[in-house]
């Protein structure tokens, strides 16, 4: 056997003879996120992973997906077990709630309204996904992407649209690390200028009884209108009530710093390797990413819309841009608002504000998904 034979042998057994211009695509892609994540800075925890997961996934023969058993599966198939059976939505969910201070929607509770405006777009990604072939429970899985909420979108599409949960965790999951580019040429078409420079008041302190009463109170409310949103909700204000509580210092910081740490980079990766371009790039996976930017833009005009409504009511005392951050990436949004209105008038400081908006949108996605689950659930 001479040495071009035994290259020949060599080359066609390796990676590049398996490449396909579908794991091409992807890689080019998972190149455009890497960019945006380490030189833009485009919410780089989520983003890095994310796009390193699509990356490796992409790279022939390497068998990182591999289904099979404990010989045989890839090392990112186990992790991805944590998304299939929504163990890592839920505690994104804890820690998320350890890391949340919920005393500006406590200090102004019409937050929540704020909040629920900026839902918009998922039903109306609902009502477009139905009108062109997808049924009503792939259609809702589809339109939680519109809530900028990756847990509650994995967590949906697990429940009523298993099949489709790699296009739509994909989609959550990116719209979420592009919110400082998708958001503010909406925020600025639909307000004035004097609107965006507009000061808001000081908010009022609020009390520890409070902040250790809210989260009790509205997972006894939610989980009993909406009993399948209580793994969702009840995780979240358990890793809110470990912080505002005072006595368990330690599960506290645990669940913000190192939990989360580790479950998203293995989120990430376990997202981003389920764009494999082989199965991918197809004409319902381009639909979906469609249906979920145009959720995206919509929920972000439903809150900004509103945010209007609410200048004009209170005689100029309510920002309209707060209400771009009633999606709920918490605190991407809410540092967009802040980002944005400091463009307008330096000395402004909306980012407290916009985050009364922000975390009522985890708990209006949550709901959102809750309702669906319970009519569609049956329908699969």
């Amino acid at each position: 056997m001479n040495f071009f034979n035994v290259l020949a042998e060599l080359l066609e057994a390796s990676g590049f003879a398996a490449l396909t211009w579908q794991n091409l695509a992807m890689i080019l892609v998972s190149f455009v996120l890497f960019y945006l994540a380490i030189v833009k800075k485009f919410e780089p925890l989520l983003l890095l992973p994310i796009s390193f997961g699509m990356f490796l996934v992409n790279l022939p023969l390497a068998g990182l997906m591999n289904e099979g058993g404990v010989d045989k599966g890839g090392i990112i198939y186990f992790m991805s077990y944590g998304v299939k059976s929504n163990l890592f939505p839920c505690l994104v969910f804890m820690g998320v709630g350890a890391m949340t201070d919920f005393s500006p929607l406590i200090a102004n509770p019409i937050s929540l309204l704020l909040g629920a405006a900026a839902q918009l777009g998922i039903y109306v990604a609902f009502i477009f996904a139905t009108q062109i072939g997808f049924t009503p429970a792939e259609a809702a899985a589809i339109g939680i992407i519109g809530g900028a909420d990756g847990p509650t979108s994995i967590y949906i599409a697990n429940n009523l649209a298993p099949h489709l949960l790699a296009p739509i965790a994909v989609a959550a999951y990116s719209y979420m690390a592009l919110i400082p580019l998708i958001q503010p040429p909406i925020m600025k078409a639909l307000t004035t200028k004097k609107e965006r420079a507009v000061k808001m008041g000081q908010l009022r302190k609020v009390s520890k009884t409070e902040k250790i009463v809210f989260p009790i109170a509205v997972v006894l409310f939610c989980s009993l209108l909406l009993p399948s949103v209580a793994p969702l909700l009840g995780l979240l204000m358990m890793g809110n009530l470990f912080k505002e509580s005072g006595v368990v210092q330690r599960l506290s910081d645990t669940a913000q710093n190192a939990m989360i740490n580790i479950i998203t980079i293995m989120l990430g990766l376990s997202v981003g390797a389920k764009a494999d371009g082989s199965t991918f790039l197809d004409v319902s996976t381009l639909k979906i990413i469609a249906m979920g930017l145009a959720a995206f833009c919509f929920s972000t005009a439903g809150g900004v819309l509103l945010g209007k409504v609410l200048y004009y009511v209170t005689g100029g005392k309510i920002n309209p841009l707060i209400g771009s951050a009633g999606v709920s990436a918490v605190p991407m949004a809410a540092r967009v608002s802040q980002t944005v209105g400091a463009k307008e008038n330096p000395t402004n400081f909306l980012l407290m504000h916009a985050m009364g908006p922000n975390v009522a949108g985890v708990i209006g996605s949550a709901v959102a998904a809750g309702f669906f689950m319970m009519i569609f659930k049956g329908t699969m």
